[in-house]
C-alpha cells in the first residue's frame, strides 16, 4: 500500500539506482535543511551540475529541473506581487564593472566607499552603521566603476544575502583593519562567505572536488588606516596574514595615500577595455568609450552598437593597436584598450 507523507511535510527527492557523489549528497542535504527560497534555489542548481547523466538518473534529473523551474517561478511571482520590493543580493549594475566590499566591523569601508565615489555611506565608529548595501560610482579616467558598501561579515552577524552579492559581482575588495588584533580571523571570515557564494579568487588553482558552479572573480585586499602605520608596519603583518596571493594595497580613506594606486588596478583587475568609434571622415568621439570584454574582436564591438550594423559589417579600421594608423581589418580582429574603430558595412 502506498504511503504519503504528512501533510505539510517538506518534499522529498526521490531515491533512483545511482552512483551519487559525495558532493551530490552535500548538496542534497542543504536542499532539505534550507530555509530560504534562495538556498533552496542555489542548492537544486548545484544537484542538477552534479547528477551523473545516465539512463538511471533521467528520471531524477526531470523532477529536479522541475522543482527548480517551480521555485524561480514562485520567486518570479513574489517580485511581481511587491511583497519584497527590494533584494538586497542584487544591486543593479552600473559603470565598466561592479566591486562588493567585504570586511569586519569598523574596518573602515564605508570611509573607502565615500573617499573614491560621490557615495554618503553613514559612517560611525560603532559596529554595524551599515544596515543595507549602498552604491557608489568611481570615476577612473573615462569610465565610471562601482563599488558597493556592504553590512559587516561578523560570526553571528553576517547577512544571509551577502554569498549571493559576492557572487553576482565583478569583484571582491577584502577591507581589513591592519591595527587591528584579528585580522587573519576577519579575512578568513570573508574567505568562508566567498566559499558559501561558490566565489574563488581568480589566479587561485581551484580546490580538489571543487563545486562546477565556482565562479572565479578578482579578489582584492585593501588595508585602510594608513594614515596610523607611518612606518608599514602594521600593513606588512597585515599582508602576511592574509597570504601572498591576494593584491594588497594600504591605503587612508581619510588622507587620501594609496588611492591613486587602488583606481586604476579597480578597473584592470576587471578585464574591461574601452574602444572608441568614430565615423568616416569624422573625428573619434573620446567623450564616452564602449567598455567591452578583453579579447572582443570588432565584430563584438558591432554587436554592442547595433545588431544591424553587426549583420552587415564588412570591415573595420583600427587606429591605435594597429600596425599603421587606419589599419583595414576584418569582423575577427582582436581589439586592445583605446583601439578607435571605425566600422564600414
Amino acid at each position: 500500500m502506498a504511503t504519503h507523507p504528512p501533510r505539510g511535510a517538506a518534499p522529498t527527492i526521490p531515491l533512483v539506482p545511482a552512483n551519487l557523489t559525495a558532493q551530490y549528497k552535500d548538496a542534497e542535504l542543504r536542499f532539505r535543511e534550507a530555509a530560504s527560497h534562495d538556498d533552496k534555489r542555489e542548492a537544486l542548481r548545484e544537484m542538477i551540475a552534479l547528477l551523473p547523466k545516465h539512463k538511471g538518473t533521467e528520471k531524477l534529473h526531470a523532477d529536479l529541473k522541475k522543482r527548480l523551474a517551480k521555485l524561480e517561478e514562485e520567486g518570479e511571482h513574489v517580485r511581481q506581487s511587491g511583497v519584497h520590493r527590494t533584494d538586497p543580493a542584487h544591486v543593479r549594475r552600473e559603470g565598466a564593472g561592479q566591486w562588493v566590499l567585504l570586511g569586519p566591523p569598523n574596518a573602515g569601508k564605508s570611509s573607502l566607499l565615500a573617499a573614491l565615489t560621490h557615495a554618503h555611506p553613514e559612517i560611525g565608529e560603532y559596529p554595524f552603521t551599515t544596515r543595507a548595501p549602498l552604491p557608489g560610482m568611481m570615476a577612473f579616467e573615462d569610465v565610471q566603476v562601482q563599488l558597493v558598501d556592504t553590512p559587516p561579515v561578523a560570526p553571528g552577524h553576517t547577512e544571509p544575502y551577502l554569498p549571493n552579492l559576492a557572487q553576482g559581482a565583478d569583484g571582491v575588495v577584502v577591507v581589513l583593519d591592519p591595527t587591528a588584533d584579528d585580522v587573519e580571523a576577519a579575512f578568513a571570515a570573508v574567505l568562508e562567505v566567498l566559499s558559501r557564494g561558490h566565489v574563488w579568487p581568480r589566479g587561485r588553482a581551484p580546490p580538489p572536488g571543487a563545486s562546477p558552479l565556482l565562479v572565479h572573480r578578482p579578489v582584492l585586499v585593501v588595508a585602510t588606516r594608513r594614515d596610523l602605520d607611518e612606518d608599514g608596519t602594521f600593513a606588512a603583518l597585515a599582508r602576511e596574514a592574509v597570504g601572498a596571493d591576494p593584491p594588497f594595497f594600504a591605503v587612508s580613506a581619510t588622507r587620501g595615500d594609496g588611492l591613486d594606486a587602488l583606481r586604476p588596478e579597480l578597473f584592470r583587475a576587471l578585464g574591461r577595455m574601452r574602444v572608441y568609434t568614430k565615423e568616416p571622415g569624422k573625428k573619434p568621439d573620446l567623450g564616452k568609450p564602449f567598455v567591452l570584454p578583453a579579447g572582443a574582436t570588432v565584430h563584438d564591438l558591432a554587436l554592442v552598437v547595433h545588431h544591424e550594423v553587426a549583420a552587415h559589417l564588412k570591415f573595420a579600421r583600427i587606429w591605435g593597436h594597429a600596425r599603421f594608423e587606419g589599419q583595414q581589418v576584418d569582423r575577427h580582429h582582436v581589439l586592445a584598450d583605446r583601439d578607435v574603430v571605425e566600422l564600414h558595412e
